[in-house]
């Protein structure tokens, strides 16, 4: 028990950090999101749908 008590700060710390996404984490999220819901807003479903989120997520223009 005096183990994990030792090594308890350390684990909280480390839970806290995976629990929340970093500011890097959360833009990907984010633009994911915008993405899945333009797709979704043109009703766009298998390889179209693939298509366009791989365009959409690479941040380059549709040609």
């Amino acid at each position: 028990m005096t183990l994990a008590l030792t090594l308890a700060p350390g684990l909280a710390e480390a839970a806290a950090q995976q629990r929340e996404p970093s500011p890097a984490q959360r833009a990907q999220q984010a633009k994911m999101r915008s993405c899945a819901t333009q797709a979704s807003s043109q009703q766009l479903r298998g390889q179209p749908r693939r298509d366009f989120m791989k365009t959409c997520l690479s941040g380059r223009a549709a040609s």
